[in-house]
């Protein structure tokens, strides 16, 4: 009954929906609000206006089945695959109304109720995640240091989150597939049409490599102020993003907009000095709200150190002078999930809910380093790293 709660709720409050947030925090769950809105509770306060128009349009069976026939699933905050971590970083940081631009656009400053996926679970293909956007009207040289950069960052395991766009979108997408890469595209529309409809193709194959994402129910249309919120999504959703080509008032700049207003890190490519087809990029670069790469190792630079050592969380080792001190989030969690009589790559990869190719190149990382053994198939901790 709770999923159908959320995909009526999907249909009636097209997110993002802070007054839906304030009820979800306050402890009432899916199935109250969505009889709330049924019955029009007196107790939905803002939400009430929000949903006079849609709250007749139950069609959560409907949505599912359609939903289902396309190969896709709903997911919700109760779901084991939500990207739980991402998201509370990302509109956590947004709450602490320190970013100019997101008190620009506070309403949409907080997280969707729902997503409609199809494919590789969520929350393992954004666990090492960098968005790439840019213009639809990407030229030879927009091509080239997408394709670069994209494929450079999904030969270290990096997921390609993009919209499916044509341009740089589409690039990013396919080198990232011709590297064997995981990639990510997030729709503005529902989750089982196809925009645009030239890239039908590719987006099946990132749904076969990766996934698709999207906020609104099946038959959704695609629509200017969807493309804008979709953008937060790409944003929340990456440890950064990366921008290629973005003339002056790119669409794309929307995206590293969003990047700067929940925390992550924000990312240019300088372009040619004599094309326009760059100006928002070297704008951003030049403001300071830009860093200025030139290739994936330059991403991976930047990207490496966030959250190399979260002091809140690996306190209890805050006092052990080992190598352990200096791995990453995703580094420790493989790790911590090396038992100590061996695991093989895909129980390591299952306990610390990341996929398998990352975790195997991390492991690897990690017996170069001296910090795990291998032993046939099988991963364990060194009982006393060297460093």
């Amino acid at each position: 009954m709770s999923l159908k709660s959320w995909a009526y709720l999907n249909r009636v409050v097209e997110g993002p929906s802070r007054p839906l947030q304030l009820l979800l925090g306050a402890g009432r769950d899916a199935e109250e609000i969505a009889h709330g809105v049924r019955t029009r509770a007196s107790w939905l306060g803002e939400l009430e206006p929000q949903t006079a128009a849609r709250h007749g349009w139950d069609r959560a069976e409907q949505d599912l089945a359609e939903a289902a026939a396309v190969g896709a699933r709903l997911i919700t905050p109760e779901s084991g695959e939500w990207p739980r971590e991402e998201l509370d970083l990302a509109f956590g940081f947004a709450a602490t109304g320190r970013s100019e631009h997101v008190r620009s656009y506070q309403a949409d400053a907080v997280p969707p109720h729902a997503l409609w996926v199809r494919g590789a679970p969520l929350n393992q293909a954004v666990a090492q995640s960098v968005a790439v956007v840019g213009t639809r009207a990407a030229t030879r040289y927009g091509h080239e240091a997408t394709r670069q950069i994209a494929t450079g960052l999904a030969t270290h395991q990096w997921t390609i989150v993009s919209g499916g766009a044509l341009g740089v979108d589409t690039v990013a997408h396919e080198a990232a597939l011709a590297a064997g890469g995981l990639t990510l595209a997030v729709a503005a529309c529902g989750i089982d049409r196809t925009y645009p409809a030239r890239n039908a193709a590719l987006l099946d194959r990132v749904a076969g490599q990766g996934c698709v994402v999207s906020e609104y129910p099946p038959g959704t249309s695609p629509q200017r102020h969807r493309f804008l919120t979709r953008n937060r999504l790409v944003a929340a959703l990456t440890a950064g993003t990366v921008i290629v080509e973005a003339a002056w008032r790119s669409g794309a700049l929307n995206t590293l907009s969003w990047a700067e207003g929940l925390g992550r890190v924000t990312m240019a490519v300088p372009g040619p000095i004599t094309s326009a087809g760059s100006l928002g990029c070297h704008e951003r670069i030049k403001d300071g709200r830009a860093q200025l790469v030139t290739g994936a190792d330059d991403v991976r630079a930047l990207l490496g150190a966030v959250g190399a050592l979260d002091i809140a969380e690996q306190y209890e080792l805050a006092f052990a002078a080992t190598p352990v001190q200096s791995l990453t989030r995703n580094e420790l969690r493989v790790f911590d999930a090396c038992a100590p009589g061996g695991s093989t790559a895909q129980d390591i990869s299952g306990t610390a809910g990341l996929p398998v190719p990352l975790t195997v190149h991390l492991l690897m990382d990690l017996a170069r380093r001296g910090i795990v053994h291998r032993d046939g198939t099988a991963w364990s901790r060194m009982a006393a790293p060297q460093g």
